[in-house]
C-alpha cells in the first residue's frame, strides 16, 4: 500500500485532471487544455565509450522491444518502414529486415511471438519468427497498439480514440474522449492509455466503451509500458521523473527524479529491474522499484541518442539502439 504522501500526490494529480475535463465538458474539445507533446532531448556528441559492445547499424532506431518466446530483439526505424530483428544470443548475426507500410514509430509488448505496429490507417502484425507481416486496415490514423489476445488488438488513434479490433479490422468497441492516444499498455485485462498532449494516463474500459479514471503524468510524459508485476511505468521527459502507477483503480505509487530527459523504458521480467534511457547525457540507468522508493543499481554510457531500450529477461542483457544511426549496444549486466 502507498504511504500518505503517495496517496496525496495521486489525489492532487487526479483533481488537476478532473478540472481540465470539466472545462472540456462545458465547451467541447476545443477547450481541453493541452501542451505541446514532449520529445526526447537531442543528445550531445559522445564523450564516453559506450558500455559493452556496439554493433554497427546505419538505421535510426526509434523503438525497441524484446520477444521472450523467440529470444529476439525487435527494433523499429524512425519512419516505421523497417522492423529489424536479431537474436539476443547471436548479436553478430545480421538483422532480418521486415518491410512495413510506415507510420508512427511505436512498439508495444509482443504476444506469442507477434508484434503489432502502427501503419498509417492500419496495423501491421509481424510474425517475429519468420518475418511475415500482414496489414489490417483501420478507419483512423493509428498512433499506438497493444495486443489483447484471441486476435484482438487495442488501437490508439491520433484523434483520441481507443478501438478494439479483431484480426479482420472489424471494430468491436470504441472509447473516445482523449486528445491523442500515444501509447497503450495492458495489465491483466486492464488497458491504460498515455495522452502526451494532456500528459495523462487514463484507464480504458473497452467493453463499457468509456474512459475510466485519469491522472496527470508529470509535466511532459512521452512513453508508457506495463509489466508482469502489475505496474504502469511512465517517463516524464519534461519533468525529469520516472512514474509508477497501478491499475484497477489507477493510482500513482512512485515519482522519482531522473534528470537529463528520461525517455525510453524497459523492464526485466525476471528481476523487475526498470531500465530508463536519458538522452541528454547518453546514458541508461537501472532502477530497483521493489521498495518504497526507486534505488539506482546501474548506470552505463550508451550510444548516441538512446531513444530505445530492450532487455532480455533470461540473461538480464540490455540492448540500447541509437536514434542517429550509431548502432545497437549490448550490455551484459552480469559482467559489469
Amino acid at each position: 500500500m502507498p504511504g500518505p504522501s503517495a496517496r496525496t500526490a495521486t489525489v492532487l494529480a487526479g483533481a488537476a485532471l478532473l478540472l481540465v475535463s470539466g472545462c472540456a465538458s462545458d465547451g467541447g474539445e476545443d477547450k481541453i487544455q493541452t501542451i505541446e507533446a514532449a520529445t526526447a532531448a537531442e543528445s550531445p556528441v559522445q564523450s564516453n565509450t559506450p558500455a559493452g559492445t556496439v554493433t554497427p547499424l546505419v538505421q535510426r532506431i526509434a523503438a525497441a522491444t524484446f520477444d521472450p518466446s523467440t529470444g529476439t530483439v525487435a527494433m523499429l526505424t524512425d519512419d516505421a518502414r523497417t522492423l529489424l530483428t536479431v537474436s539476443a544470443t547471436d548479436p553478430a548475426a545480421a538483422p532480418r529486415e521486415v518491410a512495413l507500410p510506415g507510420g508512427t514509430a511505436s512498439l508495444s509488448a509482443p504476444r506469442d511471438g507477434v508484434l503489432a505496429v502502427p501503419a498509417g490507417r492500419g496495423v501491421a502484425t509481424v510474425n517475429i519468427a519468420d518475418g511475415t507481416a500482414t496489414t489490417i486496415p483501420v478507419d483512423a490514423d493509428v498512433q499506438s497498439t497493444a495486443l489483447l489476445g484471441d486476435g484482438r488488438i487495442a488501437v490508439g488513434t491520433a484523434d483520441g480514440d481507443v478501438l478494439e479490433i479483431d484480426a479482420s479490422g472489424a471494430v468491436a468497441h470504441t472509447v473516445d474522449g482523449l486528445v491523442s492516444v500515444d501509447a497503450l499498455g495492458v495489465v491483466g485485462e486492464e488497458v491504460s492509455a498515455l495522452d502526451r498532449q494532456q500528459t495523462s494516463v487514463t484507464e480504458i474500459n473497452l467493453e463499457g466503451e468509456r474512459p475510466g479514471m485519469a491522472l496527470r503524468a508529470g509535466t511532459g510524459a512521452t512513453n508508457l509500458i506495463t509489466d508482469n508485476f502489475g505496474r504502469i511505468l511512465v517517463a516524464d521527459t519534461d519533468g525529469g521523473a520516472l512514474l509508477s502507477f497501478t491499475a484497477d483503480p489507477l493510482m500513482m505509487h512512485q515519482k522519482y527524479p531522473v534528470p537529463n530527459s528520461p525517455y525510453a523504458l524497459a523492464v526485466d521480467a525476471t528481476t523487475g529491474m526498470v531500465w530508463v534511457t536519458v538522452t541528454a547525457t547518453n546514458e541508461v540507468i537501472g532502477f530497483d522499484l521493489s521498495t518504497g522508493s526507486p534505488v539506482e543499481k546501474h548506470r552505463y554510457p550508451t550510444v548516441r541518442q538512446p531513444n530505445s531500450v530492450a532487455v532480455d529477461s533470461e540473461t538480464g542483457t540490455v540492448f540500447v539502439a541509437s536514434g542517429t544511426g550509431d548502432g545497437v549496444q549490448r550490455i551484459d549486466v552480469a559482467a559489469h
